[in-house]
């Protein structure tokens, strides 16, 4: 029973490694109002206008292919192929396969190196092996909601649910403009387009508090959370094409687990994305399988435990 549970433990964490690693593609809505906080018109430098147009232009596209890859000091290395759409709430499909870490070891050893992870404006899905369905019941998918994440890791998790349910190309961009530190590094081609590259460094902590819509209490948890794991500050750049669109755009930051840098590619703009809610008869909920793993024994997953599950 123990063995069984441990193999139920280690895909439950991967379903939530999966899902941070896309959701820390993007950020936080940093808000599309043209007003500063005392009221008045906002005046934008050269630089920041020229982002405030991408951000509009991305928005608006409402869909694009990605193509991702995130590491994570020598805990794991995902990579992510699909298409995601944006106009009403987050939805779309991408494979994301494991290819170094630890985590690979253990999926490799789970029978599941890579996965179909399905998004719905409320929830997100992953399907996985059939040895993992075999433990479940015959069911394939688990089910994560969004409203979930902060029950199982906290204020990181309220955080996490922020950014995965407004994660879109133009939220890198707004990364930058939240910062107040951007800068033009130039010209350059990028698979084959002319681009921009704009390049700035975002205080993690201080964007949580600007972006977000956590309470001052979750903030509070949030930043703390932050320090402990030795997140402060996040690099990030961006390349916008010809026609005011993110073509890429990179982060990379230090944190108590190593370091933590992202890419993603975007292209086709405006793609037909098609994402249904998978079978309820072939879907497990992540909140009853982690009421099963108490159950079982598996000890403490309650909801501050997630993120050190992770360690």
């Amino acid at each position: 029973m123990k063995s069984t549970t441990a193999r139920r433990m280690t895909l439950s964490v991967a379903v939530v490694a999966a899902l941070t690693g896309v959701a820390a593609c993007g950020s936080s809505d940093s808000g599309k109002g043209g007003k500063a906080a005392g009221g008045g018109a906002i005046h934008l430098s050269p630089v920041a206008a020229v982002l405030r147009t991408a951000e509009q232009s991305t928005d608006k596209a409402d869909s694009a292919k990605v193509h991702s890859t995130m590491s994570l000091g020598n805990l794991m290395s995902v990579t992510g192929d699909g298409a995601l759409a944006w106009g009403h709430g987050v939805k779309g499909n991408l494979t994301m396969t494991y290819t170094g870490g630890q985590m690979a070891q253990m999926m490799r050893k789970a029978g599941t190196p890579s996965m179909q992870a399905r998004y719905l404006p409320d929830a997100y899905y992953v399907k996985m092996s059939e040895e993992f369905a075999q433990q479940m019941g015959g069911k394939h998918w688990v089910r994560y909601a969004y409203d979930d994440l902060a029950k199982f890791a906290g204020a990181s998790g309220s955080y996490l649910k922020d950014q995965a349910q407004s994660s879109s190309p133009n939220q890198a961009v707004k990364m930058l403009l939240a910062s107040g530190d951007v800068k033009k590094v130039g010209e350059e081609t990028v698979s084959g387009v002319h681009t921009r590259h704009y390049a700035g460094t975002v205080n993690v902590a201080d964007l949580a508090g600007r972006s977000s819509n956590l309470s001052a209490d979750q903030l509070a948890a949030l930043k703390k959370q932050l320090g402990q794991a030795g997140i402060t500050t996040d690099s990030v750049d961006i390349w916008i094409n010809d026609q005011n669109l993110l073509v890429k755009k990179t982060e990379k930051a230090d944190t108590a687990k190593g370091a933590l840098t992202s890419t993603a590619s975007y292209s086709d703009y405006g793609v037909p994305v098609s994402a249904e809610t998978p079978s309820a008869s072939d879907t497990k909920d992540f909140k009853d399988l982690m009421k099963s793993l108490r159950t079982h024994g598996s000890g403490n997953t309650s909801s501050g435990s997630g993120t050190g599950t992770l360690s």
